[in-house]
């Protein structure tokens, strides 16, 4: 066993393997349900913090145009001006890329969690942690891997593909269909403000030497990107066992209804995380500010001190000056 296997794989394994073995019937396409589930209440604090980025970059569009036209294509200027504001709001534009490194393990290993169902069930027992093995149905299937339940709902076999020598199951093509349409929904949900401008646009735009608008070409390539993930996902579903995409358009699913949730609550709660990071600039601000004043406030005082003091060394020595006149 490799370290993956180890660390990644086999904890999969024997949660999924605990979860069938209590769901009814045995049902591993429950199983799948629940676990997927499972994983997207694990991610919530992720997914908050990740939608959160998202609306600061919405709330954040008319700042980063102001800064385009002051910089008057200085794209030093620029791209300085931009680090500064996302570092003020605390906006880290990369940080969406975290859950899908978290997310990608989960969906090899659970590749391999099938294909130790299905073609490797001598490995069953292998996989298994020993204390795993009290529950009865978990050692029953220890003892006799053929006793395995693959079938979702008792009809579907989700450990085949969509299409295979066995012939078309036309419930995993749905279910393809169905990872296509939910992949659509949950990136429309968090994509950039679209542009007015088309790819050809700005394409035509460089070629006649024009420096291209980084938001306005960021936004193209994700309405396109938006339009072609759906199609890719489809053919890769297709592909690949029912089960995993059983967990895709459940996680999928389940990440529409997040996501509509955290976008569309309370706008004051919001905007009171997006300005977390704005009230410490403030007190940062306001700190250096009155410091400033302190500093001037002495320097006013002092001239003050300093007038007077040449005011009465003036009166005091006028007279003298008048007497020996």
């Amino acid at each position: 066993m490799n370290i993956f296997e180890l660390f990644i794989v086999q904890p999969i394994f024997n949660l999924l393997l605990a979860i069938y073995s209590v769901v009814p019937f045995a049902d591993f396409g429950i199983a799948v349900i629940l676990f997927t589930i499972l994983v997207r209440f694990a991610l919530w604090p992720l997914v908050v913090k990740q939608l959160h980025q998202v609306k600061a970059m919405r709330k954040l569009q008319p700042e980063l145009a102001r800064i385009k036209k002051a910089s008057k294509g200085n794209r030093q200027l620029e791209g300085v001006q931009m680090l500064e504001l996302y570092r003020k709001h605390g906006v880290k534009p990369f940080r969406s890329i975290l859950i899908l490194l978290i997310q990608l393990p989960i969906f090899i290993a659970l590749f391999r969690v099938i294909q130790i169902f299905t073609t490797h069930r001598d490995q069953i027992q292998q996989f298994t942690y020993s204390f795993m093995q009290s529950l009865e149905p978990v050692r029953q299937l220890v003892a006799e891997p053929d006793s395995f339940n693959k079938l979702f709902l008792g009809v579907v076999d989700i450990t085949s593909t969509a299409i295979s020598s066995q012939g078309v199951n036309i419930f995993l093509i749905l279910l393809a269909v169905a990872a296509a349409y939910t992949q659509y929904i949950i990136s429309k949900q968090t994509s950039p403000q679209s542009s007015n401008k088309r790819l050809r646009d700005v394409l035509a735009e460089a070629g006649e030497g024009k420096q291209p608008d980084q938001a306005e070409l960021n936004a193209v390539m994700a309405s396109k990107m938006i339009k072609f993930l759906p199609f890719m996902m489809f053919f890769i579903m297709m592909s690949l066992p029912g089960a995993i995409g059983l967990y895709y358009v459940t996680s999928n699913l389940f990440a529409a209804i997040q996501q509509h949730f955290l976008l569309k609550r309370d706008v004051e709660e919001m905007e009171e995380l997006a300005d977390k990071q704005i009230k410490k600039e403030g007190k940062k601000a306001t700190a250096k500010a009155r410091a400033k004043q302190a500093r001037e406030a002495a320097v006013v005082k002092s001239g003050k001190k300093s007038e007077t003091k040449v005011t009465r060394i003036t009166a005091k020595d006028t007279p003298r000056k008048s007497k020996e006149g």
